[in-house]
This record gives structure tokens, sequence and C-alpha cells, in this order.
């Protein structure tokens, strides 16, 4: 496999990821060498495999694609990571660039735009998509860097709940069931919190909503 680009591919969707197998295997220099169903099998098979490339769903059970960028960088750093979202939202964006994903691409590219990202990452460079480039450079230009907020955005009563029960210890799928939402739900808040606090994990989330007075820990 010499010359050849690994990959882990890391989705709790398996048509999703057989989908994407399938395409980036039909290229000669690519081969995905291992399948994640959530965020920490993501991580121990970058740990295992030692791949090139990881391409990482945003939102997973157990660990979200956020937490699982900043562990497989913190342990790897030579392992490129590769978002591959449906959202486009800010939040989702700067936290992941903040953990140290090398490239952010919506699930609705076509295959060709996500082997080009595929090999642009293993280069050593950046891919973004072209919606999230447009607001990167629009935020630079008015002097306020896509995630360098000049102050912590406040969070909502649902993303205090959220935290809150974070603190508590809770899984994803346990505070769905407090709340009555789905653990996706619970993801997609997450991730909101990690862009509105600058931060990249759930203790870390923590840690800075204890410093603002939003959660206290009984």
């Amino acid at each position: 496999m010499a010359g050849t680009i690994r990959v882990v591919l890391a989705d709790d969707h398996a048509v999703v990821r057989k989908g994407i197998r399938e395409f980036l295997e039909a290229e000669p220099d690519i081969a995905v060498v291992a399948e994640a169903i959530d965020g920490e099998q993501a991580v121990a098979l970058v740990a295992e495999h030692r791949p090139d490339v990881v391409v990482l769903d945003i939102q997973m059970p157990q660990v979200g694609g956020v937490e699982a960028t900043r562990r497989i960088k913190a342990e790897h750093p030579g392992v490129r990571v590769l978002i591959l979202s449906a959202y486009d939202d800010d939040p989702y964006v700067s936290a992941l660039l903040q953990a140290g994903a090398s490239g952010y691409v919506l699930k609705t590219a076509d295959s060709a735009e996500l082997v080009q990202a595929v090999r642009a990452v293993h280069r050593g460079e950046s891919a973004l998509d072209p919606s999230v480039t447009l607001r990167l450079v629009q935020q630079l230009a008015t002097g306020r860097p896509l995630g360098t907020p000049t102050t912590i955005e406040a969070l909502t009563e649902r993303e205090i709940e959220v935290l809150r029960l974070v603190a508590q210890g809770l899984t994803n799928k346990a505070i769905g069931q407090s709340l009555g939402i789905s653990d996706r739900t619970v993801q997609g808040h997450l991730a909101n919190i990690y862009g509105k606090l600058n931060v990249g994990s759930r203790t870390e989330a923590v840690t800075e909503a204890l410093k603002q007075g939003w959660i206290t820990i009984e």
C-alpha cells in the first residue's frame, strides 16, 4: 500500500459509510482501512491503524466530532482530520477548526469534491467547503475571525440545561432521555455550546460555564 492514502471512516449511519467507502476506494490511491460507528471507536481505530486521514462525521453517539477531533490531534498530531457534515453553522465550523480539523466538507458535496478534499488534507493543505470559506473571509474582513469571538456568547436556556446534565456525568443518550430529545439533538446543542464558549471538549465547556456562573455542581 505504499503511496496509498490510508483512511479511517467514521459515521454512525451504515448506509452513509458504505456509500463513502465505495467512491473513495474507487480511487487507486485511497484505501479505507477501518470504519467507526461513533467518535469513541474512531479514536481507538486511529490508535490501532495510524491512518493518514480520518473522515469524520460531526454528530455521532458517545463522542461527537469535535471531541473526537481534539483527542485524535492530541494523541496523533500527524493524522489529518476531514469533517464531513450536514451542517455549515459557524459554531460547528469554529469548534472543529479550533480542535485541529484540516478540512470541513458538507454532505451535499459530490464524490469528486470529497476525494479532492481527502487528497488535499493528506498533502497538508486545508479543505473547506466554499460556503464556509466565504464566511471565513467575510469575518476576517470585519476583524472577527471565525472561532475567535471577542466576547463569550450567552448560552440558551436549553443549552444550559444540557450542560448541567453534562456536569453530572450523564451520557448524551441519558441527557436526551432526561430532556425528551434525541441524542443527535444533544450533540447539536453541544456543538453550539463548544462554538459559543470557544472550547473543544465537555470538560472545558463545564469549566467555562462554572466560571461564568451559569451552572453549579452540587
